[in-house]
């Protein structure tokens, strides 16, 4: 089940905290659920759970919070001046901030978002695959503002967290995935958590195709 925005952009309601395999991010996530904590940045590589994470704020059961979720990745082909009115809800949560950099009419967006949302004393989350002066934002205040808040790098899970967090997905859809299962798994896919969370989806739907468990042979056969 997804929450539906008036933009048509969703977020994943199962995307919680309780279900976020937390790692060397234990201070971050504390961060986070602070909600005295007006501005967040979070940065990371693709894939080590910041799109969780905002949604995971969006999930959180603060009374009189009007999240509102907005995901670059999908926004960026749109005008502008789809951020208009967005300081009204809080907290804003802005995922992949760095994929407007260059782009003057965005970046001019973005910054003036964030000064209403201050006006407003409202709160906003971001995220970026680099700190804030890392990620080629060409609007010098905008690298500033930015800057402002708590910045936090999102660390990467081990092996042994990837595995939980394997697990832990597949015990969600119903799955059986043992131990031998989730390391052979790991030892022959990419690593990034993205990555196996697709492939772990995908054996779910080839595991109902041919009714068959998620078993090292299966699982064998089908990579190759």
């Amino acid at each position: 089940m997804n929450t539906q925005l008036p933009l048509g952009i969703t977020w994943r309601d199962q995307a919680t905290f309780s279900n976020f395999i937390t790692g060397e991010n234990a201070q971050l996530v504390e961060s986070l659920r602070a909600t005295n904590e007006k501005l967040v940045f979070l940065w990371g590589e693709e894939g080590c759970g910041k799109s969780h994470l905002l949604q995971a704020v969006c999930n959180m059961p603060e009374l009189n919070a009007q999240p509102v979720y907005l995901p670059m990745l999908e926004l960026k082909n749109m005008q502008p001046a789809v951020l208009e009115g967005m300081e009204i809800m809080s907290p804003v949560c802005i995922d992949d901030v760095h994929l407007v950099a260059g782009n003057k009419e965005w970046e001019e967006a973005v910054f003036h978002l964030f000064n209403r949302v201050r006006e407003q004393s409202g709160r906003m989350i971001v995220s970026a695959s680099g700190s804030p002066a890392n990620i080629n934002i060409q609007l010098p205040d905008l690298v500033t503002r930015l800057g402002w808040g708590t910045v936090y790098q999102v660390k990467p899970l081990s092996d042994e967290g990837k595995k939980i967090a394997l697990q832990q997905r597949a015990q969600y859809r119903g799955l059986q995935l043992p131990d031998e299962v989730v390391e052979f798994v790991l030892r022959r896919s990419s690593r990034d958590t993205n990555s196996l969370f697709q492939l772990l989806d995908r054996l779910d739907i080839a595991s109902l195709v041919e009714q068959r468990k998620l078993t090292i042979p299966f699982v064998k056969q089908y990579l190759q």
